[in-house]
């Protein structure tokens, strides 16, 4: 079966045998290797990816499913070589240590600011309460995301991972 989607702001056309998941078109036809399979079962959200704007987990998606939506996975949101600024703020906050669940938690936080420009720890806590993490533990990643939203919202505090300003 073909579907048309678009794929990180490209309209993309693709033969998908029937029960093929998102995760497997991603990964394997497609070659964007960032959203992970962690769990295989929905518990873990390293394979968070949006769809139309809301995380959904690819693992649990079929392909299908994504017929004449919107696709937004973890490779798309760097512009032009540029981490985006949940990605520089993930460093910043030392969020990352493995780097295995990073992808499904960068996607959950970019779907949660979007939403939400002004969350409280609370509200974050709460929103990536489906995205596990082994090695790091959540407060690196809270305070990412804490941080990604003032640079979102252009405060002037901003820093780079490498100490310059943009």
């Amino acid at each position: 079966m073909s579907i048309n989607f678009r794929l990180n702001g490209r309209e993309v056309e693709v033969d998908v045998p029937p029960g093929r998941r998102l995760l497997n078109l991603l990964r394997e036809d497609l070659g964007l290797t960032g959203t992970k399979e962690g769990c295989g079962e929905g518990e873990c959200g390293a394979c968070t990816v949006l769809v139309d704007g809301r995380p959904r987990l690819a693992c649990l998606t079929a392909a299908i499913q994504v017929e004449g939506k919107e696709v937004l996975t973890v490779e798309g949101l760097s512009a032009g070589g540029k981490l985006h600024p949940m990605q520089e703020a993930l460093i910043k906050a030392a969020g990352v240590q493995c780097g295995f669940c990073t992808p499904g938690f960068v996607m959950a936080a970019y779907a949660l600011l979007s939403e939400n420009p002004h969350p409280t720890r609370q509200e974050v806590r709460e929103f990536l309460s489906g995205n596990l993490c082994r090695c790091t533990g959540y407060e690196g990643i809270v305070e990412a995301v804490l941080l990604a939203a003032k640079y979102l919202r252009g405060d002037p505090s901003r820093v780079t991972p490498d100490g310059k300003t943009p």
